[in-house]
């Protein structure tokens, strides 16, 4: 495999998954206005993307295997921006929900081919490489409000960011097709090396550690903080706090830059600090963040506690999930849908949950459910860094 190709491709592809996964939260105020969406039907939209999350992981882990990684990459990025494409042209808020179920379906199968190639290319830079893989993950939450914003200044429809993204997929698709066969063609055959077997990979081979069951917990509780604060920070701003449509967003903003900027550096701290170390050091800082975020009132003291937030959790999540991947390498579909499980689990349960309490009391009150998850977070990752420590 071109290492230069397929990472261009991957993290191309994680910087577009980072706008599409963000966009949701983004414009639900305008989607659940025009399609007339409840509390718990905007709960219920991101519990479906995350259980189209958990189908995509389980999948994507058996059997993305089996394939060329990088053409099916490029085939899943096609199919994805058809649906993203209906997904803008829905009138109704079930066939919506419906459409949002198999986005998250082909998205996470894409993130397990990510995690996997990248891995699979630099062994000897594991942690740096995987921690830039998701920068551009978060790049591309960062990039999410200023681009919807953007689109905004020409025409306020919620239906229009969801179009573009999906010609950029279409885009990235087509040059990844075009740059493999001439890769190919570039190769002579006697020099092309031996593809390994294609298997298919089974999920029971290390459910059954106790270090890989404490990854899936703590990737439940990352999934909750992360896809909690995404989903419903702009909501709980605007309907909560009273701010309008662009400072809620800006302040959005200032989550994704900690994260986008942990996820940067985090590997460069590992100079300093044990990986297990850095670990506890991480989710201590985003603990604390959460809390100041929804004990704040003003828009300083709440900026900062989502940047807080935002630093500690950026790098958590390359990190656990690199250091699983050098206890078994060779399982890395099976580790990566192991994490994305966890993490539409924790999605599920924070985004149906909160809507359902904002139904209830209010969003916020709800919005609590974001510092509970990080209290999940902080106990799991703890016990997970003393296993990796005696490893």
């Amino acid at each position: 495999m071109n290492r230069t190709l397929a990472t261009t491709v991957i993290f191309s592809g994680f910087f577009l998954l980072g706008i599409l996964l963000l966009m949701w939260g983004i414009l639900l105020p305008r989607m659940a206005a025009e399609l007339t969406m409840s509390s718990f039907v905007s709960g219920a939209l991101f519990t479906l993307f995350s259980l189209g999350m958990m189908m995509g992981a389980i999948v994507g882990g058996k059997y993305a295997s089996r394939f060329e990684f990088l053409p099916l990459f490029a085939s899943l990025s096609l199919v994805n921006a058809l649906f993203i494409v209906i997904a803008g042209l829905m009138p109704n808020w079930p066939g919506l929900l419906a459409i949002v179920f198999i986005v998250g379906l082909i998205s996470s199968c894409k993130i397990t081919i990510g995690h996997t190639i990248i891995a699979q290319l630099y062994v000897e830079k594991r942690f740096a490489m995987m921690g830039i893989m998701d920068f551009m993950f978060s790049l591309g939450t960062l990039v999410a409000s200023f681009y919807v914003s953007l689109i905004f200044l020409w025409q306020v429809n919620w239906r229009l960011p969801l179009h573009f993204l999906a010609g950029f997929w279409v885009i990235l698709a087509i040059f990844t097709f075009l740059s493999v066969r001439s890769a190919k063609a570039k190769l002579p055959l006697e020099n092309e090396p031996e593809s390994a077997p294609k298997q298919t990979l089974a999920f029971a081979t290390i459910v059954k550690q106790p270090v890989f069951l404490l990854l899936a917990v703590a990737s439940f509780g990352y999934g909750a903080v992360e896809f909690g604060t995404v989903n419903w920070f702009v909501s709980y701003a605007q309907q909560g706090l009273g701010f309008d449509g662009d400072a809620a967003r800006l302040l959005l903003a200032g989550f994704t830059g900690g994260m986008a900027l942990s996820r940067l550096s985090f590997a460069w701290f590992l100079r300093w600090f044990s990986v297990h170390r850095l670990m506890v050091v991480l989710v201590t800082m985003l603990l604390a963040g959460a809390i100041i975020a929804k004990l704040g009132t003003t828009f300083p003291l709440i900026m900062l506690g989502n940047f807080l937030l935002g630093l500690g959790l950026g790098g958590l999540f390359p990190l656990i999930l690199s250091a699983a991947m050098n206890i078994d390498s060779e399982k890395g579909p099976l580790l990566s849908g192991i994490t994305i499980l966890g993490n539409a689990m924790g999605v599920q349960l924070v985004s149906l949950g909160t809507g359902a309490w904002a139904g209830v009391a209010s969003i916020e009150v709800a919005y609590w459910a974001v510092p509970m998850a990080a209290v999940l977070l902080w106990s799991a990752t703890w016990f997970y860094s003393r296993i990796i420590k005696q490893g």
